[in-house]
């Protein structure tokens, strides 16, 4: 179980292979039952203090050996893995949210809670992102990995995807053709938000209906990725 644990935490490959993921303290772990979330196993630092659905695995460690495996220095625990739930690519949403090669897994998690906080209703990440499965990207997120519907697309799909939603791709780019973001109708789109240093690929910017601009001081050269993204999916949730 504890290798299982620590192999889930650090190896991207395979958590996709074993389909899971590991979250971390009591508070995500009632979240994760309301939430309805398939849980898998929990990792008790000494005794029980939840009821948990009769057919979730626990073990119980010692305090120290529960440190030695949380990915928190000195975590409380306990630690549970939670099933990745299978790709939905059919349904078809409103506002969408891209990140294209965001490398920073909180970023990535930040984003994440911010989409459910504000109704997104996907979050698609293409190119090489931070893996949001992963312990910092699931922390980060806060538990709206156990509701936000999330797919991983390479381009080509993504814009297949998009096409058949019926759905126009804006792209925020520093660019002297991008439009205000403030005159842009976001209620029925998707918008790409890019990598922290590079921004968007041209690759992905070609495939868009057009860019679009926060407006900012002068002074400043750039936002935060998680924080540009956070200030689209306002105004996509207040365009309605």
């Amino acid at each position: 179980m504890i290798v299982h644990l620590r192999r889930l935490q650090n190896d991207r490959s395979y958590r996709r292979q074993e389909g899971e993921y590991v979250c971390d303290g009591l508070k995500l772990l009632r979240e994760a039952i309301v939430c309805g979330a398939e849980l898998g196993s929990v990792l008790w630092g000494g005794d029980q203090c939840l009821e948990l659905p009769a057919d979730v695995r626990q073990f119980s460690a010692p305090v120290e050996l529960l440190h030695y495996t949380s990915p928190l220095v000195n975590g409380p625990g306990p630690l549970f893995t939670v099933r990745i739930p299978e790709p939905d690519a059919k349904s078809r949403p409103r506002r969408v949210i891209v990140l294209e090669n965001l490398q920073d897994p909180g970023n990535v998690g930040t984003v994440i809670r911010t989409a459910d906080a504000l109704c997104t209703d996907l979050v698609v990440l293409t190119g090489a992102c931070a893996d949001p499965w992963g312990p910092k990207a699931a922390r980060a997120a806060m538990g709206a990995l156990f509701r936000l519907r999330l797919l991983e697309l390479p381009l080509e799909e993504l814009t297949a995807a998009l096409r058949e939603w019926e759905l126009p791709l804006y792209g925020a780019a520093l660019s002297p053709r991008a439009a205000d973001l403030r005159n842009v109708d976001l209620r029925n789109a998707a918008v790409a938000v890019g990598n922290e240093g590079h921004g968007l690929s041209e690759e992905l910017l070609a495939g868009c209906s057009g860019e679009v601009i926060i407006p900012m001081s002068s002074q400043s050269e750039s936002l935060n990725a998680a924080t540009a993204a956070a200030i689209v999916m306002w105004e996509m949730r207040r365009g309605g």
